[in-house]
C-alpha cells in the first residue's frame, strides 16, 4: 500500500511539472531544495588560487529586477566567510550576505561532504 501511494504522488507531480514552465519548475526545485536544506561551500579563484571561500550556504539565489522581473547578471547567498581558508567555521567567523558576477567570477559551489 505504502509504495502505490508513493508512487502515485511521484505520478501526480510528474504530470503537474510538465505542465510548467521551466522557470516555474526551476521555483518549485528551489522551494523543494530550501525545505530539505543543504550545506554549500562557494570557493571564488583568482585565476588558479582560491582567494574566498563561504561555508555553510543553503543556497544560491539568482537576482530579479525590481520592476521588471528580468534576472540580473549576478548571484547571491549568506554563507559564513571562511577567513582564513581552512574549511571550517572558527570563532570569530560570521554568517555574511554576498554576490558574485555571472559575467566575470571564476566561482565552485558544491554540496559539503561533511
Amino acid at each position: 500500500m505504502k509504495h502505490k501511494t508513493l508512487m502515485g504522488m511521484a505520478a501526480l507531480v510528474a504530470v503537474v511539472t510538465a505542465g510548467c514552465t521551466q522557470e516555474s519548475q526551476n521555483k518549485l526545485g528551489r522551494s523543494i531544495q530550501n525545505w530539505t536544506g543543504t550545506n554549500g561551500i562557494l570557493e571564488i579563484y583568482a585565476g588558479e588560487n582560491l582567494v574566498r571561500r563561504f561555508l555553510r550556504i543553503d543556497k544560491l539565489s539568482t537576482a530579479s529586477g525590481t520592476s521588471n522581473g528580468v534576472d540580473r547578471p549576478y548571484r547571491f547567498g549568506y554563507g559564513v566567510l571562511d577567513a582564513n581558508l581552512n574549511d571550517q567555521v572558527d570563532d570569530g567567523e560570521k554568517k555574511v550576505y554576498f554576490e558574485i558576477s555571472d559575467y566575470s567570477t571564476s566561482y565552485v559551489f558544491f554540496e559539503s561532504p561533511n
